[in-house]
């Protein structure tokens, strides 16, 4: 028997509940269809933010960054490579520092690109700087618990 898995909408906010068996069928939300479970980059806003990190029992993990930022710019290629690399294990979103200042301040964010991993209702753990999308991924097996 399975178990569900707990994904917020990171479109509209919706909470969802997807068996764990098909996390890999593309799920969609049941509220305004979105993909749940996809190898692309969410763009969040402070509210869909709050509800994933919240909610969400896949880990998530978010790029803090801004558009003046050299290396959030240079980064963003190998954080989508990641996203890719990890389908079905892992969320990846965007949160853009300039546009929401008050997320970095809720955050503790003191510098960018920071990448903070969710899961499971809380922050398990944060990487500065800009990485490659291997050291990207490797730090999210390495600190994420397994769904399964």
């Amino acid at each position: 028997m399975s178990y569900p898995v707990k994904l917020s909408c990171l479109k509209c906010g919706q909470a969802n509940r997807v068996p764990a068996e098909k996390l890999d069928a593309t799920p969609k939300c049941g509220k305004c269809g979105a993909v749940l479970v996809t190898d692309k980059v969410a763009e969040l806003n402070p509210t869909s933010l709050a509800k994933a990190a919240k909610l969400d029992d896949m880990p998530l993990l978010v790029d803090f960054w801004a558009p003046w930022c050299g290396p959030c710019r240079q980064m963003a290629p190998d954080f989508a490579k990641a996203a890719v690399a990890l389908k079905g294990r892992a969320r990846f979103a965007k949160v853009n520092t300039q546009d929401f200042p008050i997320v970095s301040q809720k955050n503790n964010v003191r510098g960018i690109p920071a990448l903070i991993l969710y899961q499971g209702g809380k922050e398990i753990a944060r990487l500065t700087g800009a990485r490659p999308a291997r050291d990207i991924a490797r730090f999210v097996q390495q600190k994420a618990k397994p769904l399964a």
